[in-house]
């Protein structure tokens, strides 16, 4: 039989851990639009920097993990 009360249980935390996961990534993106001396929106969209995209996917993956491995302690 299900158990419906783990299943709703790991459902919950898995609500929760990922709006925690969202809330890091909307605050580095914030800190990094404040600390980078360009407009991120400007590189990306206008002068197709590469470059940047990918430091920028580096920097959430980075992030990715250290919030898993935090939630997993």
């Amino acid at each position: 039989m299900i158990e419906w009360d783990a299943v709703l249980k790991a459902l919950v935390s898995s609500i929760v851990f990922s709006a925690i996961g969202l809330v890091f990534f909307a605050i580095a993106f914030v800190i990094l639009q404040k600390v980078l001396p360009f407009s991120i929106r400007k590189e990306i969209e206008e002068d197709q920097n590469t470059a940047l995209g990918i430091v920028l996917g580096s920097i959430f993956i980075a992030i990715a993990m250290i919030v898993s491995a935090a939630i997993h302690g």
